[in-house]
């Protein structure tokens, strides 16, 4: 499977399923038209409540990051922008914020914090394949 769930994680699993799918799809393991496991599939594969998994792919669906279609099964959905996409962004930014004030209380400088976010980034192309130009 692409992706794990922690039962003893504070984030709740529907939650983590959504985070699997997605970052299975940002890491190139899945492509836009790649069918995924039905919610009945993925519950049993991975011992999950139908419900959780249920919850999980409704936030997908709602985000278009998956597909349903009827009789055929569950899809990633082709790239586009998503409806919600300046409130995702304004989310980011908070998040950022958020980071900034934990690297204040760190003592980060600014070059610092910059050097840790390219390094993530560097890890992150390199653990999916790419080559930085993307």
């Amino acid at each position: 499977m692409w992706f794990q769930v922690d039962p003893r994680s504070s984030t709740p699993i529907y939650q983590q399923v959504v985070d699997g799918i997605k970052a299975a799809i940002a890491k190139g393991l899945l492509q836009s038209g790649d069918k995924v496991p039905s919610v009945r599939e993925l519950a049993t594969l991975m011992t999950l409540n139908h419900n959780t998994v249920a919850k999980g792919y409704q936030e997908l669906e709602r985000a278009h990051v998956i597909e349903v279609v009827r009789g055929r099964g569950t899809f990633v959905a082709s790239p586009g922008p998503p409806p919600d996409r300046g409130r995702r962004i304004e989310t980011m930014k908070e998040a950022m914020v958020q980071m900034m004030i934990e690297a204040h209380h760190l003592q980060l400088t600014d070059h610092e914090l910059l050097e840790m976010f390219q390094e993530v980034q560097a890890r992150w192309r390199r653990d999916r394949g790419g080559n930085g130009d993307e």
